[in-house]
């Protein structure tokens, strides 16, 4: 548990009838007597009238009970969207981001009305969201939590990253966005010495170094969009025009979706649908296109379509072998 956590915790024991004592708060959040009496500087800090009654460990420490938090009234359509959004990302349980999302959505709780509080309860059974292969960020929590500091304070990075062939090597990265992706994080960030904005997956940082002291300045007008405007998916590249027939059987499939910004659609002479699109040539469209077997055929680049010939060769070999 970082230090927010622990102070939020700690003003919800305080705000509690009758309040804490100070030896209960050092014991649940491992503070020494120094540690608590800058804890509770902070959040007088923060303006919140913060009692500190009687001597020693015994103190009860309690929030002045004229002090509280007006004006919030969730209607059942604002309940509804905040359980959604926390089903959402459940893939990143066992961080401090998931934490830090449970301990938002549980101090909201007392501004639902007792009207939608039952319906409230039966949420989880009403609304599901499926997921997809997820990643798992419990080993690298600390990791992620240096990420979003270096983030937030501009601080560069001295990471060491694993590529996906699991070769490691030591970066230098300015840290300028973090995005979400199929149930995984991914940051965008300037390798220094190549000079070029990068996208790199959260889980294969093997350490990571924040340098303190040091800030870099984001480039004005740096839009993580623009950053993804060729992207089929999250890895980005320099873009090619391409052309994707698609059997018959799936055109109402391929035109119910949004594939990518530049799409259109036409029918080509033998009643195929015709996918057109200006996308980069990745790995992503690659995977993409295989997994449509004999219902998708590349037209152009030529490339790509001896690329994606090549690997249904040898899957056939695998199977007829």
């Amino acid at each position: 548990m970082n230090k927010g956590q622990k102070l939020v915790k700690m003003l919800e024991l305080m705000s509690r009838r009758g309040g804490v004592r100070s030896s209960e708060l050092m014991e649940r959040f491992e503070l020494d007597a120094r540690t608590l009496r800058r804890y509770l500087a902070d959040l007088r800090g923060m303006d919140l009238p913060v009692r500190d009654e009687g001597r020693g460990d015994d103190r009860l420490i309690t929030i002045d009970p004229r002090w509280r938090r007006t004006g919030v009234q969730l209607s059942l359509a604002e309940v509804l969207s905040l359980h959604f959004g926390r089903k959402l990302f459940n893939f990143l349980e066992g961080t401090t981001f998931a934490e830090d999302l449970e301990g938002a959505l549980e101090r909201l709780e007392p501004a639902i009305s007792r009207a939608h509080r039952d319906l409230a309860r039966q949420l989880d059974t009403r609304f599901l969201a499926v997921p997809e292969p997820a990643k798992d960020y419990r080993q690298v929590s600390e990791v992620i939590d240096e990420l979003v500091t270096a983030l937030v304070y501009n601080q560069p990075l001295e990471a060491r990253y694993r590529n996906v062939s699991g070769v490691e090597n030591q970066r230098l990265l300015h840290p300028y966005t973090l995005a979400t992706f199929r149930q995984g994080l991914y940051l965008f960030a300037l390798d220094v010495d190549g000079g070029q904005v990068k996208t790199y997956a959260a889980e294969r940082f093997v350490d990571v170094v924040r340098r303190r002291t040091e800030h870099f300045a984001v480039p004005q007008g740096w839009r993580p969009e623009a950053h993804l405007a060729h992207a089929f998916g999250i890895i980005s590249g320099p873009p090619v025009d391409m052309e994707i027939a698609f059997s018959e059987r799936i055109t109402a499939y391929v035109r119910e979706r949004t594939w990518h910004p530049t799409q259109t659609f036409g029918t080509l002479p033998d009643g195929r649908l015709a996918l057109r699109m200006h996308v980069a040539a990745t790995v992503e469209l690659r995977s993409w296109l295989l997994g449509f077997g004999a219902d998708a055929e590349v037209l152009a680049p030529a490339t790509l379509r001896r690329d994606v010939a090549q690997a249904l060769r040898e899957a056939t070999a695998r199977y007829d072998a």
